[in-house]
């Protein structure tokens, strides 16, 4: 995982303490499923900072207090703070000693797709082996996730439109199926969604003000001038590719 400048080194490296207990654990690899930009990152699918843990949850409701108990051990352990956690679902806001930046975001998902897809990974920076979401699926998620945190709070993260251009960029493929079960559209009919929100909704200052601190400043000043009009032109390639006719733009 790259690191923008010389303060995220701390953050990183708590990040990574973290994943290396819940990976040591002997019942949480067995409920948890890596996944999001720092997964993304660590596998070398993403060339950007990330600052949270995000998983899926794979355990049954009966599973969840278990889940908490071994989680909150490995935070205690570690002398990690709990400013915040859900009364519901497993979600956390850790707090370490830090002047700067001190909050993590521990995060999970429940229930799951049923068109998700998983693979066992190792992460070669924490010489672990945990089951994450394949890159199919997690490109499916992210370009669902751009819509679907704006109509679930009203909240555009710049980060998303960055991680769907790099995906596409790479060449990477994304799961049509998981697409359709997450929207209850068809690919086509998505994707063409997705090009009217990042034409009338992404903003310069939506790109920056999520950006700025997960890119090294050159790269965010080069990418923050042509991000909005590539995503356009890249979503509109790929509704070209699937109709076998230009999209006009």
């Amino acid at each position: 995982m790259i690191i923008p400048n010389k303060n995220d080194a701390l953050h990183k490296s708590w990040l990574y303490r973290i994943l290396e207990r819940i990976a040591d654990d002997p019942f949480l690899p067995a409920v948890l499923r890596f996944k999001g930009g720092t997964c993304a990152s660590m596998l070398g699918w993403l060339d950007r900072f990330s600052v949270d843990l995000d998983w899926d949850y794979a355990g049954d409701t009966k599973q969840i207090v278990a889940t908490r108990v071994a989680l909150e051990h490995i935070f205690a352990t570690l002398g990690l703070t709990t400013k915040d956690s859900s009364k519901r679902g497993i979600q956390y806001f850790l707090q370490y000693p830090s002047a700067g930046r001190n909050t993590i975001k521990i995060d999970t998902s429940f229930p799951l797709l049923a068109a998700n897809h998983y693979a066992p990974q190792r992460l070669p920076e924490i010489d672990r082996i945990l089951t994450c979401q394949t890159i199919e699926t997690m490109f499916a998620h992210k370009l669902l996730a751009l819509i679907g945190r704006s109509e679930a709070g009203g909240k555009i993260a710049g980060r998303d439109v960055y991680d769907i251009h790099c995906f596409f960029m790479r060449g990477y493929r994304y799961s049509a199926d998981v697409i359709h079960e997450g929207s209850g559209l068809k690919v086509i009919d998505f994707l063409e969604k997705l090009s009217a929100f990042v034409d009338r909704k992404i903003t310069d200052q939506i790109i920056s003000e999520d950006l700025n601190y997960l890119l090294p400043t050159k790269q965010f000043q080069l990418i923050r001038k042509v991000l909005k009009r590539e995503v356009l032109t890249l979503i509109r390639d790929e509704l070209s590719r699937l109709t076998g006719a230009p999209v006009i733009i």
